[in-house]
């Protein structure tokens, strides 16, 4: 196990060229305080979680002190931001610290969060607040429970330091951790400014790193954006099939790995709204959950744009012909991921062709009823394949229930023509339809809690979403669907 004066840096992305990013010092925060510190997180680079205990611990990670070894840099990138390209954004309150490489040979970007002004800060303070750092800390650790692609969380601290939002809040600096942070944008910033010499670097960076068995084949280039529209599908059925919503899928927001990357106005459905739209921000619903599988392909053809001239850089016609053929994949490899999981979560191991109707059949009376999406897949588990339980609890979430009964005729005659028995079926659904998820209300109780100093509750919900499968005695209320009356929680862009 390592101390932070041990950490193994090999900082290989501050040595790419001035043009990729600009080094910067944090911004010290005022008398820092450790809020929450994820051993798990920890465990990925080797740091032992005794070192959390330090005195100085806060003082490193809210940006007065620096782990040995680390260059921090802020990276550049662009992006298309709700349709619109923007040519310059980058880190503005992100500084890359370095690239720890664990004793199993995996890299890790430590990435500090708030901590101050950038160069690509334009008009903002570089700073973060609690509210939102406390979303994404839980947010991230979430989707991990759920076994979705994303980046960590190691640790979050506090400060008393006053920052302005939409209204005056307390600071804070978030410790995130990804095998890279490389965005579409930053690809995209490259292509926009004619400097596709620097295009081929940082392709080159991100295979060599993350793709070695690309390296030095004549077709790496397509080869990775191949690969890049294969993980961008996987990861947009996950978050389908687990009724979260990203909130702002702008391309700078997107990981060339495949993870989920910059949680902010994000949400897990409550009530089935295909339309649902978590954003308060986004007011023609670009966004909307429903909308997210048709974002990621445009998102890609903004990323396949970029690739042109990697592609084929003498030939544009020849190249354009050639993306168009890959993203051709996109939507084939959504609806097999998204059929696969659906398959699973209503307990089917065969694939036959009537099931693509009994899935969007179902979703189609719980978006009629308003039926809560993570707990009917849950209680749907319940239902046996014989009909001498009339009534299932899952019954009693649809306020048409003949259609119901109608439809749940037809799943029981499904379920009877795979021959697999209750217990077993009900064990297998189990295993992939959570009991537990991030709801809003479950995170703005934790913020509300952590603003008078109480954060308790941030350990309770790590806790619980580290295992969303297994129900637990005492956790009622986790599982449970916002209080009847209780106000909405709003989020935005500053979320």
């Amino acid at each position: 196990m390592q101390t932070l004066e041990s950490l193994r840096f090999h900082n290989t992305f501050a040595r790419l060229p001035e043009g990729f990013h600009r080094p910067v010092d944090p911004d010290p925060v005022g008398r820092p305080y450790l809020v929450h510190f994820n051993p798990a997180a920890a465990g990925l680079i080797d740091l032992d979680p005794r070192e959390a205990r330090r005195p100085d611990f806060a003082e490193h990670f809210g940006g007065a002190r620096l782990p040995a070894g680390a260059e921090p840099i802020a990276a550049l990138y662009a992006g298309h931001q709700f349709g619109h390209y923007v040519p310059q954004l980058g880190d503005g309150r992100a500084l890359l610290l370095g690239e720890v490489v664990n004793g199993r040979g995996e890299r890790w970007d430590v990435q500090l969060k708030g901590g101050g002004r950038t160069p690509y800060s334009r008009d903002g303070d570089g700073r973060a607040v609690l509210r939102s750092s406390i979303r994404e800390y839980l947010a991230s650790e979430a989707l991990h429970g759920l076994g979705i692609p994303t980046t960590r969380a190691l640790c979050l601290v506090g400060t008393d330091d006053e920052v302005y939002r939409e209204q005056i809040e307390t600071g804070a600096t978030l410790v995130r951790l990804a095998p890279s942070h490389v965005r579409f944008g930053s690809f995209e910033v490259h292509y926009h400014r004619g400097r596709f010499d620097a295009l081929r670097v940082l392709a080159d960076h991100v295979i060599g790193h993350h793709f070695p068995e690309l390296e030095g084949e004549p077709d790496r280039y397509p080869r990775l954006l191949e690969t890049v529209i294969e993980r961008t599908a996987a990861l947009i059925a996950r978050w389908q099939l687990a009724g979260f919503a990203h909130g702002v899928m702008n391309t700078d927001n997107m990981s060339i790995l495949g993870l989920t990357l910059d949680y902010g106005p994000y949400g897990f459905l409550d009530a089935y709204a295909p339309g649902f739209i978590c954003n308060h921000s986004d007011h023609w619903g670009r966004y909307a959950f429903d909308r997210q599988p048709a974002i990621g392909l445009w998102n890609l053809g903004c990323l396949a744009q970029a690739f042109l001239p990697l592609i084929d850089a003498d030939a544009p016609e020849a190249a354009a012909e050639r993306a168009r053929a890959l993203l051709e994949a996109y939507q084939p490899a959504f609806y097999r991921h998204y059929g696969n999981g659906m398959q699973a979560k209503l307990g089917l191991r065969e694939l036959r062709r009537e099931d693509a109707e009994l899935s969007a059949g179902l979703l189609r009376l719980m978006a009629a009823a308003g039926a809560d999406y993570t707990l009917t897949f849950r209680e749907l588990s319940e239902v046996r394949g014989s009909d001498t339980d009339r009534h299932p609890k899952v019954r009693d979430r649809f306020a048409d229930r003949a259609a119901f009964d109608a439809w749940l005729a037809g799943y029981r005659a499904r379920l009877r023509a795979e021959a697999v028995g209750d217990s077993a079926r009900r064990a297998a659904m189990e295993a992939v339809n959570p009991l537990y998820v991030l709801r809003n209300h479950l995170a703005q109780h934790a913020i509300e809690r952590a603003r008078t100093g109480d954060f308790a509750e941030i350990d309770r919900l790590m806790e619980v979403l580290a295992d969303p499968w297994t129900g637990r005695p005492g956790l009622e209320a986790y599982a449970a669907p916002p209080p009847a009356g209780a106000p909405q929680v709003v989020v935005s862009c500053s979320s």
